[in-house]
């Protein structure tokens, strides 16, 4: 089991609850009721916990070795996913996938970084750190849902763009600035969810949708707590301290409307309980499609275009 620091004391509760249930009798009504005691203040204890995690826990919550990844979700809401492969100019980057599937019988395109498991599957996935042929292959799939009329479904969970020499060269910022200018203007209904790490441009660069939501313990800010720490301390030892100032909680980011909704994880974080977290996935990706497949294009593609452009602006 993969613990972290902030989960031990439950870990040594259940442990113990265990260890009583092991040895205790059916007969044993005291054991018992000291069993359900025990529950009852694991119980109480989680939800104090959760709710009340800082920044930098939220960040290693979404960071967690078992969370569930892009195509975890897909697996688990789509009935016939095909993925596709390919920017048609430089190679198919692992880091970044993408595909038709249907859910509830309507055909989506569903796109998102990937991340691994293990060793190997890190190197193949590159961290989820896509590249630039990452974000072609991303517009390229989303053209051509576009193309079929079909709504568009973005995962995002990646520390960032890879920031490579070879990415750089073959034009890194031009293509995410292309993803930008270019999902504006999407005639078909965009909905883009933050399921793990939402960092930098690398995050936005497949998140201009008409809804933007992010499940509840995600972060998504220009920099990692990390790489701020170490630009403003010249040390990583105030990770925690950045992590509360970049306000990068999908809390804060709905107070300062720069995200449409949070998705509720259940009690102790995604990894706990995939199939109900899929759940509430699919339920939100159906119930904002069918809201936004009610207006025309042309209004879709005002008010995203309204929206993004109301982020950050200050009146006196």
């Amino acid at each position: 089991m993969n613990l972290l620091d902030f989960e031990k004391p439950i870990a040594e509760l259940e442990a113990k609850l265990d260890d009583m249930k092991h040895l205790a009798r059916d007969s044993d009504k005291e054991v018992q009721a000291a069993i359900k005691a025990l529950e009852k203040k694991i119980l109480e204890l989680k939800k104090e916990t959760f709710e009340n995690l800082t920044g930098w826990q939220r960040v290693q919550v979404s960071r967690h070795p078992d969370r569930p990844y892009t195509l975890d979700y897909i697996y688990e809401i789509t009935s016939d996913f095909i993925e596709l492969h390919g920017d048609r100019t430089v190679s198919d980057d692992k880091a970044m996938i993408g595909g038709f599937g249907s859910i509830d019988g309507k055909t989506f395109m569903l796109i998102g970084q990937q991340k691994g498991r293990n060793t190997k599957q890190r190197q193949l996935r590159n961290f989820g750190m896509a590249n630039p042929e990452g974000y072609r292959k991303a517009l390229r799939l989303m053209k051509l849902a576009e193309k079929f009329n079909k709504p568009i479904v973005t995962f995002i969970d990646t520390p960032g763009a890879f920031p490579g020499l070879e990415a750089e060269e073959r034009g890194q910022g031009e293509a995410i600035a292309r993803n930008l200018k270019e999902m504006f203007m999407l005639k078909v209904p965009v909905i883009c969810i933050v399921i793990g790490e939402g960092a930098s441009g690398g995050a936005l660069g497949i998140a201009i949708g008409d809804r933007v939501l992010m499940l509840e313990n995600t972060w998504y800010s220009v920099i990692s707590p990390e790489s701020c720490s170490s630009i403003l301390w010249r040390s990583w030892d105030y990770k925690e301290q950045a992590a509360e100032v970049l306000k990068l909680t999908a809390k804060d980011m709905l107070q300062q409307k720069l995200i449409d909704g949070i998705v509720k994880e259940p009690l102790g974080g995604a990894h706990t309980d995939l199939k109900w977290m899929a759940a509430e996935v699919k339920k939100v990706i159906l119930t904002y499609t069918k809201e936004l497949e009610k207006l025309s294009s042309e209004d879709r593609i005002q008010q995203r275009i309204d929206k993004f452009c109301a982020m950050g602006v200050v009146s006196e």
